[in-house]
């Protein structure tokens, strides 16, 4: 079983959030840690259906563990330093005034 900081919900709506406002880095990050929830699921599947390769299921799961780990304080960081809401999940007002500001110009 992962550990999780943010669960599937919170992170589906930091990428609503972050596409919406134009912020790319924050849904990149939520949805590779979605992707390596699936993945991760896959593999506890292949190791739960027989005795076929379950050491490569168990390597796999492993480094999906660590990286989804690493991935959520990566999250949780760039959250604090951008000064989203932790309650709503929503960007700050600054990142979406630059935003504004940068079409503008164009």
């Amino acid at each position: 079983m992962l550990k999780t900081t943010f669960d599937d919900k919170m992170l589906e709506r930091i990428i609503d959030a972050s596409m919406i406002y134009m912020c790319a880095c924050p849904a990149q990050v939520a949805r590779e840690i979605l992707d390596m929830r699936q993945l991760y699921n896959y593999q506890q599947n292949c190791i739960n259906s027989g005795p076929l390769n379950i050491e490569v299921h168990q390597v796999i799961a492993e480094a999906v563990r660590s990286n989804h780990f690493t991935m959520e304080i990566a999250l949780d960081k760039i959250l604090t330093i951008e000064n989203w809401d932790r309650e709503t999940l929503e960007m700050p007002e600054g990142l979406r005034i630059l935003r504004d500001s940068i079409l503008s110009d164009l």
